[in-house]
């Protein structure tokens, strides 16, 4: 028999400043006037997929079980869960929800129509997200991981997030 393998979610690091403004955090690589510094360093993003009928819950995976038995971590899981899935209803997904609790869900419960949530951690050992992410504050967006590009709507000032329709 093999051995279950380490949880390991996906990660992005990122260098800059989780701010909270309008209720909202944002990511930006300096500090914002008008916002309230939460952190700031090197932070670490990790992405979850929101429950089926519960939008407001996600799971960062660590680790998918299929059910024929293969063990998937990291970037593996990651894209079997975005892109094969649906093949394989009832693997289970092992992760943290966006609420620090441990939690293991099929996958049938999960809703990957909805946008994948943007969670910003202090640290790679961290169970428990410091905050949600809402936008990213960059007017230069070089050096920057291209999945949080993807996941999250960027804008080159605080002032055209605030402006948004």
């Amino acid at each position: 028999m093999r051995a279950i393998p380490e949880r390991r979610p996906i990660a992005d690091h990122f260098r800059g400043t989780l701010l909270r403004a309008d209720e909202a955090y944002l990511l930006a690589l300096t500090p914002q006037a008008d916002t309230e510094t939460v952190t700031s360093g090197q932070l670490v993003v990790r992405y979850g997929i929101a429950y089926l009928g519960k939008p407001h819950l996600a799971i960062v995976p660590g680790l998918v079980a299929l059910d024929y038995g293969d063990i998937l971590t990291g970037e593996a899981a990651w894209e079997f869960l975005l892109h094969q899935s649906n093949l394989h209803p009832r693997a289970d997904v092992v992760g943290y929800r966006n609420d620090g609790s441990d939690e293991m869900i099929a996958v049938k419960y999960l809703d990957l129509a909805q946008p994948i949530h943007v969670l910003v951690f202090p640290d790679t050992t961290a169970s428990q997200p410091i905050g949600h992410v809402s936008a990213l504050i960059a007017a230069d967006t070089a050096g920057i991981a291209q999945r949080l590009l993807d996941y999250l709507p960027v804008f080159d000032s605080l002032e055209a997030w605030q402006n948004r329709e």
